[in-house]
């Protein structure tokens, strides 16, 4: 039989067949054992065959091949990926200026990890509702900065659906992996979608002022006005994997255009005479913020860090 996952919880998985059906499937041992650097070998979006048993139970032998897929490091084992999701439209990143805050060297990793799979990405701003004068200021000077680039923003509340008119039309016939911080408003925004609440919700820690996580698994949900919310596990930082030190500038848009002009082919935009990423930089036509994330990839790269 043949089925769409639509649910991963890390011990088994959900999959719908082609009338409906919801069926309980795990894997065969020798998916762990094929050259597969993945914590999770299989995820939400894939299209798989799986056969069922006669006490009941299910268990998927094969995946098709993937159209695209997207995977960050994993936060256990450094050396492995973690496949947030296949076979994808859209990749949209859930951000909040405060209540918490996003860094923008996450926002940064989360976009070039995009890049470097060919998947279009947007950025979402959430909780414009609690943001004061100086905060709304702040978010309108990224939406400037990330629009420039070609990234779709977005600035809504998922308390006031009034606000995710927009958001809700560019979604609409497309596969969408939703991700984020914890606490970002995620699954309420995914709520919000839908005419009743389908994803659990939490609270801020006051404390910390840090999310606590509530999804701990990924899920695909169904639109109603068509496509598809794949929604995933907060994460606290996004740690780029198997990305080639000499390709890591292909994956900034604006420091891959000045870099044909730098001096030397092989210019890493780091210390060399004659870079026109640098001269870009110290000229504003290069956001320092921009600059400053891809040196944190640079980083990882000779360090082998997770991030």
């Amino acid at each position: 039989m043949t089925g769409l996952v639509v649910k991963n919880t890390g011990s088994w998985y959900q999959v719908k067949t082609e009338n409906g059906e919801l069926i309980e499937c795990k894997i065969k041992g020798n998916f762990r054992i094929k050259d597969i650097r993945s914590t999770n070998p299989i995820a939400v979006g894939d299209n798989v065959d799986f056969e069922k048993s006669t006490d009941g139970s299910a268990m998927i032998h094969t995946i098709h091949d993937r159209r695209n897929y997207i995977v960050r490091r994993s936060s256990n084992l450094s050396k492995q990926s973690h496949i947030l999701a296949a076979n994808l439209d859209l990749t949209g990143l859930i951000v909040t200026i405060n209540y918490p805050e996003t860094s923008l060297i996450f926002i940064d990793r989360f976009l070039a990890a995009a890049e470097a799979y060919r998947i279009p990405a947007c950025l979402i701003f959430n909780k414009t509702d609690c943001y004061d004068v100086d905060e709304m200021r702040y978010l309108d000077g990224l939406k400037f900065l990330y629009e420039n680039l070609g990234y779709p923003v977005f600035a809504v509340s998922a308390v006031q659906k009034q606000t995710i008119s927009e958001l809700s039309d560019f979604l609409t016939g497309k596969t969408t992996l939703f991700s984020g911080n914890s606490g970002v408003g995620k699954s309420t925004l995914i709520n919000s979608l839908f005419s009743k609440p389908i994803a659990k919700t939490g609270e801020i820690s006051r404390y910390h002022n840090k999310g606590m996580h509530t999804t701990t698994f990924s899920e695909m949900f169904e639109l109603p006005f068509g496509g598809y919310i794949i929604d995933t596990p907060g994460i606290k930082g996004f740690g780029t994997y198997d990305m080639n030190k000499t390709e890591i500038s292909h994956y900034f848009k604006e420091i891959f255009q000045f870099s044909s002009t730098c001096r030397f082919n092989n210019c890493t935009h780091v210390h060399e005479p004659g870079c026109a990423v640098l001269e870009a930089v110290e000229k504003s036509y290069i956001s320092q913020s921009r600059y400053q994330s891809y040196l944190s990839i640079m980083n990882d790269c000779d360090e082998g860090k997770y991030r």
